[in-house]
């Protein structure tokens, strides 16, 4: 089979190495459909992110779906949870296993992911996708997952008013969950205007940070920050009334997150930070299913396995939204 390790940073190389083989409890999945997000553009452009870095040739990709190919659910079209949580360790326990200290993470530290052909995965974290569904919106699951994560950290009341600033593809179904929940008004912040395009189609009014000030009148309830800069941060606590909240989701280049405190202090927020997300797969499938999210729009770019370097440097462009990788055609 292929599969694309990443020697260092914008070394990716495509090669051969064998089909991996099924342990007990796992499945061998032929891979069709991954996703490029953010944090895999931090490995690829740092080799590394946050304050893990490369020590070995590494399959990224963690936004994925496929086929299983062996066993009794041989066939199954699956959407891929990246995580693997430990079970044992106290926030698993506690029913934080989105923060398992033993955390394998698909694409991360020791842990390959899916931008290979076939990959192996526990049977207990592939979600059958509905025949509604294609193989591409079943790798847009995950980032859905993240959103309605951090939807969930902002404790929104119904019809409470929101701000996110980032559009890009976790911001653009961040907004759709927001719709989804009943949020009342929704304003975004995005410095890329075709991104502002995306946000405002959805129907919230998108603005560029130089409009921000005063837009958001006495401020939002919660404020959701999605691009990993300070300037979205400082956005994003701006925004915000006082008592609110606001969710951090973005992954800074430099591991360092900076703001006014003074104004947040002043303003007695309520600050949380999103760590990926928390068994919300089959929550993210039904929204999908129902169409009361549409993924398939956020897809702009598709590449086969054999062109991901080129693939990458496309996504890290930003000229678009969502690149997939297409390791192996689609049933």
């Amino acid at each position: 089979m292929k599969a694309a390790r990443l020697h260092a940073a914008d070394d990716l190389r495509v090669a051969d190495e064998p089909v991996p083989a099924a342990r007990p409890g796992e499945c061998l999945v032929r891979v069709t459909a991954v996703g490029i997000c953010g944090s895999d553009l931090h490995w690829w452009s740092e080799a590394g992110i946050g304050d893990s870095t490369l020590d070995h040739p590494l399959v990224l990709g963690h936004e994925a779906a496929g086929v299983i190919a062996d066993g009794p659910r041989r066939g199954e079209r699956v959407a891929i949870d990246p995580a693997i949580p430990c079970g044992i360790c106290r926030p698993c326990r506690d029913g934080y296993r989105n923060l398992c200290i033993r955390i394998r993470f698909a694409g991360h530290g020791h842990q390959d992911g899916a931008l290979r052909e076939f990959m192996t995965w526990p049977a207990g974290q592939l979600y059958v996708l509905p025949d509604t569904l294609s193989d591409t919106d079943g790798a847009v699951l995950e980032p859905l997952g993240v959103a309605i994560h951090a939807l969930d950290l902002g404790h929104l009341r119904l019809g409470g008013t929101a701000a996110v600033a980032g559009c890009g593809p976790i911001g653009l179904l961040l907004i759709q969950v927001l719709q989804a929940a009943g949020a009342g008004e929704i304003t975004a912040f995005e410095p890329l205007a075709h991104r502002r395009a995306a946000a405002a189609a959805l129907g919230v009014a998108a603005v560029s940070p130089a409009e921000a000030a005063g837009l958001t009148g006495d401020g939002v309830d919660v404020a959701f920050e999605v691009a990993g800069t300070d300037a979205a941060v400082q956005l994003a606590v701006a925004a915000t009334r006082p008592g609110g909240r606001v969710v951090l989701g973005g992954i800074p280049d430099d591991d360092k997150t900076s703001f006014s405190a003074s104004v947040a202090r002043r303003k007695g927020l309520t600050i949380a930070m999103v760590r990926r997300m928390n068994e919300v797969y089959p929550r993210a499938i039904g929204l999908a299913a129902e169409k009361r999210v549409d993924l398939a729009t956020l897809v702009t770019a598709r590449y086969p396995l054999a062109e991901a370097a080129g693939a990458f440097r496309s996504a890290a462009a930003r000229t678009g939204l969502k690149v997939i990788i297409e390791p192996t055609p689609a049933p």
